[in-house]
Order: structure tokens, then sequence, then C-alpha cells
């Protein structure tokens, strides 16, 4: 009995004795957790355009890049359709002398309270595309906007908004003027502006968006740049909703439109103002510069533009800014 006991007690025994000894052994040792990197910080910037609706079409999805790479814009504009730098400069004159006199007012603010009404990070000014071709339509006027940026916006950086050539079928081109000095082909447009542009930024020490040298690239390139249809198209024939074809057009082009006055709409070109294409185009040049980040991999792609372009787009943008870094002209 006592020997039966006792086989029933050791197994006991030994059970104590090996959770004792395995206590007493040091612990292995634990693999590293990773940790992730931390996310990179969001960027907040601030920018206030005085310009025209040329401004307005290429800032139309700035804050949607932003905010797909966890930034922040805070964005104003002094715009006034169709204006020159001349006429801005005159709105400044005009508040100076009566704050009140609607002249000098942007929807009911003077250039210098809008210039005071945040800590500006950027300030733009741009000339009216149809003058940009001709340097003398800058001066004096974009020094002494310069002048009173410096003045209620000390720390804000000034950069010239490089605007964009017409579209090749616009009718400055295909019925051009024999005014001496105005162009006479989308390529004169282009090589004017950009002498222009170019000439005034370093004049002024200022940073240039090149926008125009972004279209110019774009509606050149091979494979996805804007060429005139050479399907026939019946003008005169069509119906409202009938349109050419315009595939790649980085311009509005061809749109039926109703007359201010009533009645049918009729089909009128616009090779001027940029559209669904060329805001995107336009709005990631100003990223790349303003945000100092790349756009070739932003995610953000505006509903109804193909994703394959909108990627040609964003890398059209990336080569135009890098190019102006480096000094190099536009092909």
């Amino acid at each position: 009995m006592k020997l039966l006991n006792a086989c029933r007690v050791l197994p006991a025994i030994c059970l104590l004795l090996q959770a004792i000894l395995s206590a007493a052994e040091p612990a292995a040792p634990r693999a590293p957790v990773a940790k992730s990197a931390p996310a990179a910080a969001g960027k907040t910037v601030r920018v206030l355009t005085i310009g025209n609706s040329f401004s307005q079409n290429a800032t139309k999805y700035l804050g949607d890049l932003a905010k797909a790479s966890g930034d922040t814009l805070v964005l104003r504009g002094a715009n006034v359709g169709g204006a020159s730098m001349e006429l801005h400069w005159s709105k400044a004159e005009a508040f100076e002398k009566a704050p009140s006199d609607k002249a000098g007012l942007y929807s009911g603010k003077g250039l210098r309270e809008l210039l005071a009404s945040e800590p500006w990070d950027f300030v733009t000014i741009q000339q009216a595309s149809i003058k940009s071709h001709d340097i003398a339509n800058y001066r004096p006027f974009a020094a002494q906007l310069a002048r009173y940026v410096k003045q209620h916006a000390p720390n804000a950086q000034l950069v010239i908004h490089q605007t964009w050539e017409y579209r090749i079928d616009d009718p400055r081109f295909t019925k051009p003027s024999d005014k001496a000095g105005e162009p006479k082909t989308q390529e004169e447009m282009h090589r004017g502006l950009t002498d222009a542009y170019t000439t005034i930024a370093a004049e002024l020490g200022a940073g240039r968006l090149p926008v125009g040298d972004a279209f110019h690239l774009a509606d050149r390139d091979a494979t996805w740049g804007y060429q005139v249809s050479e399907k026939p198209f019946d003008f005169k024939k069509a119906q409202p909703g009938e349109l050419p074809q315009q595939l790649h057009s980085l311009h509005v082009g061809w749109i039926w439109r109703k007359p201010k006055t009533g009645g049918k709409p009729v089909l009128t070109m616009d090779g001027h103002h940029a559209n669904q294409a060329g805001e995107y185009l336009g709005a990631c040049v100003w990223y790349e510069s303003l945000f100092g980040k790349s756009a070739v991999d932003n995610r953000f792609v505006p509903k109804g533009l193909d994703p394959e372009y909108a990627g040609f787009l964003r890398a059209t943008a990336h080569r135009a800014v890098a190019e102006a870094k480096a000094g190099m002209p536009s092909n």
C-alpha cells in the first residue's frame, strides 16, 4: 500500500520540480515589434491670386490635389474677368484714394485689405492673356503691384502665373490680325508670352508658375497632344449638342451656348479658357510649385477625366516645373 501511494505522489512531485526549473530559466528574447514609419506631416499653404478667369481655371482642382496628399490649401482670389495688371493696379490706386469707391473693391474688399487678411505664403499676379505676348503691357504695372504686395504682405512670396497660348484653331490664328506685333500663330504667342513672363519674373525676383509651358508641351505630344479633327464637320447644319471631335483639347473649344439676350443655343469657339483637362494640368503645375511636392503620383483625378490621360498631364506638369527650375525653354 505504501509503495502504491508513493507511485501516485511521485508524478506530482516531478511535475512540480519541472515547473520550478522552467521558471528559473531566462525567458527567450522576443522579436522586436516593427514600428510603422511616421506619416508625413501635412502642409498648409495660403495663396492669394490677383488675376482673372485664368487664375480661376488653374486653381480649380488645386485644393483637391492638396487634400489627396494630406495637405491643406487656403485660397482667396482678387480676380476680375479679363483683367490686366494695369486694371488691378488702377483698383489699388482707387482704393487708396477712396476706400469706399466701388472701383477699388473686390467683393467689398480693397486689395490692401485682402493682402492683410491672412499670413499669405504666396501672392500671384498674371497678365491678361490677350496681352501676354507683349512685354510692354507689363510695365510699369507688374513692378507697381509687386511693391504693393511687398508693402502689405511682406512675408509672402510673389509668384508670376504664366498663362497659356490659345488653341491652334482659335480665331486669333485662323483669322490673324494685320496689327503689328499681334501673334499670328500659336507658336508665336507661346514664344512671346514665355519670354515676357520669364523676363518680368527675373526683373521682380519672383517665382514663375510655368502653366503656359505645360500647355505647350502637352499640346505637342505625339500621343496625347490635341490636333484639329480631319473628319469633316458641317458647322452650318450642326444641331445643338453636335460637336466636332476635340480629343485631348486643353481648351474649352467648340461649345453650344445660349446668347445673353436669349434665344436658341449657338455654336461658339472658346479657344482661350481651359477645359477640365487644362484646369487639371494647371493645378498640377501650381501644386508642384507651391507645395514643393511631385504631382506625378497624386491620387486625385477629376471625375470624367481618363486616368491614363490624367497620368500624362501630371507627368507633363512635373516636366514643365523641372525645366523651369533648370532654366530650360519648353519645346
